[in-house]
């Protein structure tokens, strides 16, 4: 396999449940680092909540977060693309006000939030900057709208199909993420490798999620994780183990780790 570049998710993929990442995922990133392939971090998390596990693993590549809406410099961290969604805020608001749901708009300036979770908590904590406005969001004065994440605690279709032809909706089983329309990890993997100059078929991506989709059919090769849905799946060229249980490391030693004999 001749593989320049690397892009691994992060959440079920690099890191663990307790959102660690393990030894073995560490020392088998720093070996193929080491044999000159590139790796980037392509995500769902927004640049403050990446940044610190960017900077664990040694990166100096950019990082691709909120799903591709924005693309951060590796060593300043400073937005080199952003790319904004554009809602009729009013019938958002609308529409999302029957559910008892949260809502987390993640703008270019920080994160804006109806309500704190654990899931909050814990990125305030990794990344040291707490959302900017947490409260009826109807009251809240924000733009430059990078990433909406609406947490139903459901699948929720009916919801996401009436934003359909004002962003790209990312269904889950929790919920749904609403992007501008041809955002996703995918566009901004390629914008990517035209500023490196690689070709996407020296490109291995790996995921588990819905949003990982689209780069892990393109790239030349797709690696899926054991913990992603049968859909996630059907996209990928490889399956390989479970996120608790090392799969990132096992793919890469068994494929990218070049054994060198006397």
């Amino acid at each position: 396999m001749d593989t320049r570049a690397i892009f691994i998710d992060m959440d079920g993929t690099l890191l663990t449940t307790s959102n660690e990442i393990s030894r073995r995922n560490t020392e088998a990133i720093c070996m193929i680092m080491n044999q000159g392939i590139k790796v980037f971090l392509a995500t769902g998390r927004q640049y403050e909540i990446t940044a610190p596990y960017h900077k664990a693993l040694g990166l100096q590549t950019p990082m691709i977060c909120l799903n591709g809406a924005s693309i951060h410099d590796g060593r300043t961290g400073k937005a080199i693309q952003i790319k904004t969604v554009m809602l009729d805020e009013q019938k958002f608001q609308h529409a999302t006000s029957d559910y008892p749901c949260n809502i987390l708009v993640h703008t270019a300036t920080g994160l804006y939030c109806k309500r704190m979770s654990t899931e909050i908590d814990e990125w305030t904590r990794r990344g040291r900057i707490p959302p900017i406005y947490v409260g009826d969001l109807r009251d809240a004065n924000y733009r430059d709208v990078l990433k909406y994440s609406i947490r139903t605690g459901g699948p929720s279709s009916q919801l996401s199909n009436l934003f359909t032809d004002e962003a790209d909706v990312i269904d889950w089983n929790d919920g749904f993420e609403l992007v501008a329309h041809g955002v996703s990890k995918w566009s901004a993997i390629k914008a990517l490798l035209s500023a490196y100059g690689i070709n996407q078929r020296e490109v291995v991506t790996i995921g588990d999620g819905p949003n990982d989709i689209q780069m892990l059919r393109n790239s030349g090769i797709g690696v899926a994780m054991a913990n992603a849905s049968p859909e996630v799946k059907d996209a990928a060229d490889i399956i390989t183990g479970h996120h608790q249980n090392d799969g990132l490391a096992e793919f890469i030693e068994r494929y990218l780790i070049k054994t060198f004999t006397v």
